[in-house]
């Protein structure tokens, strides 16, 4: 008999609750997360007018590094392979053999640099991840959508840019 006494006691408590509690609220969700991706045509550029790094200039500046890393990567491909296919190192004249090398050695510098760009590209896509895409590194202002088009990787705002490479050279020169 006292199990049946708890039981009834239970489900008396699990009445009273229901009894005491509210109704719940329902929270609406703020209107980005109702909608879907962010579609925007191949010809938009992005405007001074919009509120800077909205989610369109956002995707812009995503489609552009990608691209841009896109043909990189092709035409890092591209020069290897080729690269590869040339090699007048065999040849029995010593002024041919210098002028290979010399090609070979100027080609694999432009693939370097090149790689360090998509490296560069790669920590910009972080970037706009992150919500820190457009503004700069050291300051925290906005780069500006300008400097952008012309420079999708830039960190810096100009002024701090010139101080980054004002340092580099002071450094350079210890």
């Amino acid at each position: 008999m006292p199990k049946t006494s708890k039981v009834k006691k239970k489900v008396t408590k699990a009445k009273t609750k229901t009894i005491i509690k509210a109704k719940p609220k329902t929270i609406s969700k703020p209107k980005e997360i109702n909608k879907g991706p962010i579609k925007i045509s191949k010809t938009y550029i992005p405007k001074e007018t919009e509120k800077y790094m909205c989610e369109k200039h956002k995707v812009f500046f995503r489609m552009k590094l990608q691209e841009w890393k896109k043909e990189l990567v092709r035409a890092n491909n591209e020069a290897l392979y080729n690269g590869s296919m040339d090699d007048n190192s065999i040849s029995a004249d010593i002024v041919d053999q210098a002028s290979s090398y010399t090609d070979k050695n100027v080609e694999m510098k432009a693939i370097n640099r090149q790689i360090k760009l998509i490296s560069e590209i790669d920590k910009a896509l972080a970037r706009i991840r992150e919500d820190t895409y457009g503004f700069c590194l050291d300051t925290a202002e906005p780069i500006g959508l300008k400097r952008l088009m012309a420079r999708p990787v830039a960190k810096y705002t100009i002024a701090a840019q010139e101080k980054h490479e004002k340092d580099e050279k002071v450094h350079a020169d210890d």
